[in-house]
């Protein structure tokens, strides 16, 4: 063989190395996950479902979050970036449900599949798909509990309502509207925070979904009523916060506190007392079935189908409570640990 023919042979394996690996490149799908932060351990649970959905499916992932709950700026950047990766899908649970659908807008503009996990855009049709639990059931659930456990002592109750944030994007709403409808309240708009005119609700305030939120808001709303004996919380690092609150006052016992998220903490302070309910949903489900979803509209343009009767995909909720409410469902708490944000 001339050194000619072996220079042939070689530049044409080259060439064949190469075009191997632009297809290999080509057939990788990218694919992103932007969270309102990456502190809360909601999120952290959600991030590691699509982790490892994406690794069994060997999606290339991108992860991305804002610097504090509200931070639209920094997640609409992330849609930016997740465009210019030329991602096949975009999971998202947006800080503000209302400014972000221009930038999804694009993504989808550029044949990227949306997705919003947990928390609704506004319109919800802003995305393809929406994997959630029911937000306004989670807080139905607890406020329906809340009502039972109290029995006649509910006709006069006094509520404290420690929300997300002054923007009330979807979620917030949904779980707070919920919680007074499950309650027996009525919620007059049922898009709008605080406008009920029941004088049962103390106040609203709002608490960044975190723990010295929580603990500022219920310090707030006491000096307004220190009667408050019953506390709705968005979330269980804002209960957490209101139980610091009410104890440094002595009044851990004189009120009754419900949350959602259902995560282990949260579910252990249902079991020490800290919180009488909370409504559990399943992070790390959402994630992974997105990851799944992104796979398939990758492969053949399949698109995510929301459950009947929904305009949604419903990822369940569960009450975990050891108290049982009469015409309440629920789980206990050893259930609610073993199944804490699977």
């Amino acid at each position: 063989m001339t050194i000619t023919t072996v220079l042939r042979a070689s530049v044409a394996l080259t060439a064949l190395a190469l075009s191997a690996g632009a297809v290999q490149a080509q057939e990788t799908t990218r694919a992103c996950l932007i969270t309102k932060t990456d502190i809360n351990p909601f999120f952290v649970k959600m991030k590691e479902g699509a982790t490892a959905k994406a690794q069994e499916l060997g999606i290339e992932l991108m992860t991305f979050a804002g610097k504090i709950d509200g931070d639209h700026e920094t997640q609409q950047q992330a849609v930016e970036s997740c465009i210019a990766a030329g991602v096949k899908g975009i999971m998202i649970t947006a800080s503000d449900t209302k400014a972000i659908t221009d930038s999804l807008g694009q993504a989808r503009e550029a044949g990227i599949l949306v997705i919003a996990l947990d928390t609704p855009l506004d319109p919800i049709d802003a995305a393809d798909a929406t994997f959630a639990t029911d937000n306004r059931e989670a807080g139905r659930l607890i406020g329906a509990w809340a009502a039972g456990q109290m029995g006649d002592a509910a006709a006069d109750a006094k509520i404290a309502m420690l929300d997300l944030s002054a923007s009330a994007p979807s979620v917030d709403v949904l779980r707070n509207q919920g919680f007074l409808e499950g309650f027996g309240i009525d919620v007059a708009d049922e898009n709008v925070i605080g406008d009920e005119d029941d004088a049962r609700v103390v106040g609203n305030e709002v608490t960044s979904g975190n723990e010295e939120g929580g603990r500022q808001a219920m310090e707030a709303l006491l000096q307004i009523d220190p009667g408050i004996n019953l506390i709705y919380t968005i979330n269980e690092p804002a209960a957490a916060g209101a139980y610091e609150a009410l104890r440094s006052f002595g009044m851990e016992e004189n009120a009754l506190i419900v949350s959602i998220d259902g995560g282990c903490p949260g579910v252990q302070n249902v079991q020490d007392g800290v919180i009488g309910a909370t409504a559990q949903q399943y992070p790390l489900l959402m994630a992974s079935m997105g990851i799944e979803a992104i796979a398939a509209f990758a492969a053949d343009g399949t698109m995510p189908e929301a459950t009947e009767g929904l305009d949604f995909t419903n990822t369940g909720v569960n009450l975990v409570t050891d108290d049982a409410v009469e015409g309440v469902t629920s789980i206990s708490v050893a259930d609610g640990l073993e199944q804490c944000w699977g």
